[in-house]
């Protein structure tokens, strides 16, 4: 072992795997680790860093801001908090009565939302309906959304109110009526292995909640700023939810999340009822407003929307026997494989400079900076074949061409 594991295994909380690398610096799509070897990045710190590494525009506005203003304290308002609250109700067709919370992650963001649907619901409508596979964070409230029994288990018990139902407009059906709160969805399931809603799942969650008065918070923390060539996931079936949770590509690597309101859930807020120290600090806006701006002025999300297309074309392309789907949308792709050898084609695709990861066993996830275009696309073709055929000729006998 080098001295940077040593260091890691001593120093760092048990709660994740042994390190992979020491990454030292980043530019654009690639990293370099301390040992001098550059890797071409396609999963950008799981869906995070939407323009690359060390992007001017990022760089420009973290150096601008920190040497403005850092941090105050929400007893106040600034001009970094206001302008990234308007731009991401824009975005998202919040309106005029859309509202803003500032959170410091997804997980965060998420735990407003579960606040949120507590405030609507109160003693007269005590369930949350979430999904089964979904994953909405790691505390406790968000761990509560979330339905994988090996992260919640030694953690019990949970919250109480949540409900997990199987992906289908049927089992929705059967299970809403007038005593749920909310239901929480996430467009595309990435923790599940980069897995869709059915075709018109949303627009029917969002009918049957309109009916029974509950709202439809949708987890966009994955989905959102401009990953799936839309600037988020509901924006594919033109609806309107009540609440959307935000965190990773918005702020391009810089900590931040985000719940948007609609409508009349964005008055069940009130002062006291949820905070957070450093949430919306003027340091976190500046920054993920000048993100936003750039993938808006850049046309990212078009970019994301077409190579997206390209990408799905090079792994269809590839004609390796471990491959049998594509899934997902824009530049959030899940690769599944015939075989339970996603950990081994990650291992093989970083021996030869690849970064991508294993969202479950027989999934490989992709999710590149927004900014990809031939070169970085070409260089995956290259790196992924490899080592597909790498992990297939480990495997004889188990897949045939």
């Amino acid at each position: 072992m080098t001295i940077w594991q040593d260091d890691a295994g001593r120093d760092l909380v048990l709660n994740a795997g042994p390190r992979l690398a020491l990454i030292t610096r980043g530019e654009g799509s690639y990293l370099w680790d301390s040992e001098g070897r550059r890797h071409l990045d396609f999963l950008a710190g799981i869906a995070v860093t939407s323009l690359g590494h060390a992007h001017p525009v990022f760089v420009e506005a973290v150096s601008r801001q920190a040497a403005t203003l850092s941090h105050v304290s929400n007893y106040f308002a600034t001009p970094p908090q206001l302008a990234l609250a308007a731009r991401l109700k824009r975005l998202a067709g919040a309106g005029v009565g859309g509202r803003v919370y500032f959170s410091n992650s997804g997980a965060e963001a998420n735990e407003a939302a579960f606040k949120l649907a507590r405030l609507h619901g109160g003693t007269e409508r005590p369930r949350i309906l979430a999904l089964e596979n979904g994953f909405h964070g790691r505390t406790m409230g968000s761990l509560a959304l979330t339905a994988k029994a090996a992260m919640r288990a030694p953690f019990e018990p949970m919250p109480g109110g949540v409900e997990h139902l199987p992906a289908t407009i049927e089992a929705l059906e059967a299970a809403i009526d007038d005593r749920v709160a909310a239901v929480i969805v996430e467009p595309i399931q990435g923790e599940a292995g980069v897995v869709e809603l059915p075709e018109g799942y949303l627009a029917a969650a969002r009918s049957l909640t309109l009916k029974h008065g509950a709202l439809l918070i949708v987890d966009e923390i994955q989905t959102g700023a401009g990953r799936t060539g839309e600037w988020f996931g509901f924006s594919h079936e033109g609806i309107t939810p009540d609440a959307i949770t935000l965190a990773k590509g918005i702020g391009g690597g810089f900590p931040i999340g985000a719940l948007v309101t609609y409508g009349d859930a964005s008055d069940l807020f009130t002062p006291g009822s949820h905070g957070s120290t450093f949430g919306g600090n003027p340091l976190a806006t500046a920054v993920a407003d000048a993100v936003l701006t750039e993938i808006e002025n850049a046309g990212l999300v078009e970019n994301a929307a077409r190579r997206g297309a390209e990408l799905r074309d090079i792994l269809l392309d590839i004609g390796s026997p471990l491959i049998t789907a594509v899934r997902g949308r824009g530049l959030l792709i899940g690769v599944a494989l015939a075989e339970p050898v996603a950990g081994e084609v990650v291992a093989a695709a970083q021996e030869r400079g690849l970064i991508v990861n294993a969202a479950n066993p027989d999934t490989v996830r992709i999710a590149p900076a927004l900014t990809i275009g031939d070169a970085e696309l070409a260089e995956f073709r290259e790196l992924f074949t490899a080592a597909l055929a790498d992990v297939q000729a480990s495997l004889p006998g188990k897949v045939s061409a």
